[in-house]
């Protein structure tokens, strides 16, 4: 039995009282240990803040053991490149003349499988509250979608929530949507991936971070009301595996309101502005619970809590549901006494509520909250922010050899047909469909978005120096060889960054894996981080933080390894960003690869197309190419148009950089391989496209020798607006018509989902 208002003193009179632990999600000895921390049992409110903290979701219980590879492989160079890092908000970069960015990308899969909408909505007010706090202004927002195979039902329940909600959420914050993925696998089904990712912009002096120090500073709590929607929300949906049903798990799905973030953006700044902030957290995962306790466990001292001053919008809440509530548009700010009035007074003229809740104390790793005059809760908060480490088991699966083994790709004579079917299919087609419900260009300082390599920002007016960012997974090529699929990931963000002319220099993650407690997952995992650590160091760019996302999975079916990376570079002029593609009207060019094809067909488009199973080898990369590949473009003129080659390889790179032009192509495919179809279908690494005038071409190639990077002219454009090769082919208009009618087919006629839930 629960006692509704549990209290210390009850707590120590009644240690037979049963406690429902398993329920919320913690195991024997967890319990135990939390019986053993406070030498007694807890309340209902510390073992409800105990399980929410201890969840996969807030403690990294399972991967700590393996993230801290991350630290261990920086060199004092690279961590000399970022103002703030992991454990961290958000990782803070600084890139010159006093600017600095802070970006992050984090996860709300399983509330968007529950709900899209509202899901993918507070997935996006999620991390730009991340942003805002580490005393960022947030600029712009991209997202990396994974949906079930396209013409599934659950496929045309899901994405359009999603969509919308994240269109919905960033639009009315007036943020641009500046780029992103859309997946479509069957493994995907039932547990859909939506990350999102936030970009912020700074001066260095205004950094934030997240502490309570100083006895007697208040702790403010600010923004909008407590309620009782979102309980138990990301930090136990995300922390546990799907069964059938789970769709039903409503209530604990929070609940949005993008106007009201819009104001506490603007508050929050003129807050910052007028240095009365000394430490500040915002409430996502775990509320109140995380707020409180993390403050507390990064400060110098304790915290008092009165939960009674916690304003709520619902009747008769207890102090656990207050605690674990994660309704949204809510910060937490450690104030000194003598800046409290001006505190209030900016919240009031933005009419954002606020309540001072609580005090720092003098009682070193103390956490004392109250209720209705009682004490609810007196605990260790380094205890709470902590949380157990598990050394969970892991091999190499059994299954990974007799995978790797079937090398054999039967390929297609018909090079027209296959192109056509090529563009067409999921993996490859338009995402206007998508992407026209976001708005890109709000804001004014968006200089890339639309099918760009990477999201390109300018961040000062005056000097015109910006940033480039890109955000890449394939789960594919990481369920083939973990390792190389991180190295993958990262080598892409990398590429498509660096093509736009922007320098790389920072690197934010978000990890999304099966069940932990499945040896195959977490040799998966073990791997990739290893594989992304190592080559972070390779290429000399720092990991500035991340996110894991554990128990995605539908039953026992892991979903495919899928480490989204995300690459931030500068440039220090974005007027001289290279484009991804011609312009219509352009003159005509010549095209010149960067880099070697290799006959490299495992985790393809074309492997998944044709129906020959998931199987072989990821293409292989050395990332000493694709930091010799940023060097070329580091230095280069004259580049008209650069387009990376990734899924469908050469053959999707050459559509897509001509697409707008009004152009054809004539090609020479032998000058890539000696076998057209791997000419035009391989997927190796390390590649860009590029297209330059006729007087531009041997200042290019002597470029290309210069660095280490082999180049070769493959073709020239014409006004035919046909691409040829051989003796076939196909008009560019024909590709274009295959390509932007698959979305539509699909969700043409979807009805977008109430907002208000």
């Amino acid at each position: 039995m629960t006692v509704v208002n549990d209290t210390v003193d009850n707590a120590k009179a009644t240690p037979e009282i049963e406690q429902p632990y398993a329920e919320l999600g913690l195991k024997d000895d967890e319990y135990q240990k939390i019986k053993e921390i406070l030498g007694r049992r807890p309340t209902d409110a510390e073992l409800t803040v105990y399980s929410v903290m201890w969840s996969e979701h807030c403690s990294y219980k399972s991967s700590k053991v393996h993230l801290r590879y991350f630290g261990e492989t920086m060199t004092e160079e690279m961590a000399s490149k970022i103002l703030a890092g992991i454990g961290e908000n958000a990782g803070v970069v600084d890139i010159g003349g006093g600017d600095a960015v802070t970006f992050r990308v984090e996860s709300h899969n399983h509330p968007s499988f529950v709900e899209p909408y509202q899901g993918a909505a507070t997935g996006i007010g999620g991390i730009v509250r991340d942003i805002m706090a580490m005393g960022a202004r947030p600029i712009a927002v991209m997202d990396q979608l994974r949906f079930g195979a396209i013409d599934a039902d659950d496929t045309k329940r899901v994405l359009p929530g999603v969509v919308h909600g994240i269109g919905g959420y960033g639009n009315c914050l007036g943020l641009p949507n500046i780029g992103g993925e859309t997946v479509f696998d069957p493994a995907y089904a039932g547990n859909p991936l939506v990350n999102a990712l936030c970009v912020g912009t700074l001066k260095v002096e205004d950094l934030h971070l997240a502490f309570a120090s100083g006895t007697g500073n208040k702790v403010i709590l600010f923004g909008s009301r407590t309620g009782l929607d979102g309980i138990g929300g990301v930090s136990v949906l995300g922390s546990a595996t799907f069964e059938e049903g789970e769709e039903r798990k409503l209530p604990a799905v929070q609940v949005g309101d993008p106007f009201a973030e819009k104001v506490l953006i603007e508050c929050c700044l003129e807050l910052y502005q007028a240095g009365v902030v000394v430490g500040i957290q915002d409430l996502g995962g775990g509320g109140l619970s995380c707020a409180t306790s993390e403050l507390a466990a990064a400060g110098d001292g304790g915290m008092r809590v009165d939960l009674d001053a916690v304003p709520l919008r619902a009747e008769n809440m207890t102090a656990a549901e207050i605690l674990a509530s994660e309704s949204q548009e809510r910060m937490c700010a450690v104030v000194a006494p003598e800046n409290v009035d001006r505190f209030m007074e900016i919240c009031a003229k933005w009419e954002v509520g606020a309540a001072v809740i609580g005090e720092v104390t003098d009682e070193t790793d103390r956490l004392a909250v109250y209720h209705q005059g009682e004490l609810v809760m007196d605990a260790p908060p380094s205890t709470i922010d902590a949380g157990p480490v598990y050394e969970r088991p892991y091999a190499r699966p059994e299954w990974l050899d007799g995978v790797q083994a079937k090398t054999e790709v039967t390929k297609s004579d018909d090079l027209v047909g296959t192109w056509k079917q090529m563009v067409a299919s999921p993996a490859l087609c338009s995402r206007d469909f998508i992407t026209q419900q976001y708005d890109r260009y709000v804001r004014g300082n968006t200089v890339q978005a639309k099918h760009a390599n990477a999201g390109v920002l300018r961040i000062n007016e005056e000097s015109g120096r910006g940033v480039a960012i890109s955000a890449d997974a394939s789960g594919r090529y990481t369920y083939l060889d973990p390792n190389m699929g991180a190295r993958l990931a990262l080598a892409e963000a990398y590429r498509n960054v660096a093509v736009t002319g922007a320098t790389p220099v920072a690197v934010t993650n978000c990890l999304n894996f099966g069940s932990p407690e499945n040896p195959d997952v977490m040799w998966q995992f073990a791997e990739a981080v290893h594989g992304l650590a190592d080559g972070a160091r390779e290429l000399s760019v720092p990991v500035s933080g991340g996110n894991v996302s554990f128990y995605n999975q539908t039953g026992d079916t892991p979903i495919l390894p899928t480490p989204v990376v995300g690459v931030l570079g500068v440039i220090e002029d974005v007027e001289n960003s290279i484009p991804h593609a011609l312009p219509a009207g352009a003159e005509e060019h010549v095209l010149v690869l960067l880099g070697e094809t290799f006959e490299e067909f495992g985790g393809s488009v074309w492997q998944d197309i044709s129906g020959q199973g998931l199987a072989g080898l990821p293409p292989q990369v050395d990332l000493a190419n694709e930091a010799r590949l940023a060097e070329f473009f580091g230095g280069v003129e004259g580049v008209s148009a650069a387009h990376d080659l990734s899924e469908g390889g050469l053959s999707q790179a050459v559509f897509e950089l001509l697409l707008a032009s009004g152009l054809g192509a004539d090609l020479n495919l032998e000058a890539v391989h000696e076998d057209a179809f791997t000419a035009l279908f391989s997927e190796s690494a390390s590649r860009v496209l590029i297209a330059v005038s006729r007087d531009r071409v041997d200042a290019a190639l002597e470029r290309a020798a210069a660095v280490g990077v082999p180049a070769v002219v493959v073709g020239e454009t014409s006004a035919s607006g046909k691409l040829s090769f051989g003796d076939q082919e196909i008009a560019v208009d024909e590709l274009a018509q295959a390509w932007a009618a698959t979305l539509p087919q699909h969700f043409g006629h979807s009805v977008a989902p109430n907002a208000a839930v």
